[in-house]
């Protein structure tokens, strides 16, 4: 039984998870980011993540030294179970997980809670657009999958971001820190 809360950050492509976790992180520093390992290649861009080939990954699996692992988007993703030894000791870790293995990690971890962010598809299309890397026809295509519910029974924080990140920030943090003043860890 873990100590920490395990905080699965979810949400439609353009909506900021990465940019919020980084601010989280920024402002709660004892707050642990995950690092996932994905068989993308390292050039691509965007979040920190280990690369590794599909062969590697297996070879993960077959070692069983994933805490989760799972297919999306044409791509593997796994989390080290050694990333999530913070939670045993009491800390809290913030990591980037699919709609789809949400129940699988409610069921391992007991006191998971989700984090589900939430932006109108104009704020999601411009950011889309702004970050230069789909076409068009793959923006409406991430549009179209932005609106699936998320399973049932799951503990979960809805919040929009379309303010500023800051407002975005302070409005998690009051809600998973409810008694800290400031809401700062140093």
């Amino acid at each position: 039984m873990s100590k920490g809360r395990l905080i699965a950050v979810v949400g439609p492509s353009g909506v900021g998870k990465d940019s919020v976790m980084a601010g989280l992180v920024a402002r709660r520093p004892k707050l642990h980011l995950v690092c996932r390992m994905i068989t993308r290649p390292a050039h691509v861009g965007g979040e920190a993540f280990d690369a590794v080939s599909d062969q590697e990954f297996a070879q993960h699996v077959a070692d069983q030294t994933f805490a989760l692992h799972w297919q999306a988007h044409g791509l593997r993703y796994g989390i080290a179970a050694q990333q999530l030894a913070c939670l045993s000791e009491g800390g809290d870790a913030l990591v980037n997980l699919s709609r789809g293995v949400l129940k699988t990690a409610d069921r391992q971890f007991d006191k998971m809670i989700v984090l589900s962010l939430t932006a109108p598809s104009s704020v999601l299309v411009a950011r889309l657009q702004g970050r230069g890397r789909e076409s068009a026809e793959q923006i409406l295509a991430r549009l179209a999958r932005s609106g699936f519910a998320l399973p049932k029974g799951l503990r979960v924080l809805t919040v929009d971001n379309s303010r500023t990140l800051d407002q975005t920030i302070e409005t998690i943090l009051g809600a998973l820190y409810p008694d800290s003043i400031n809401r700062e860890i140093s």
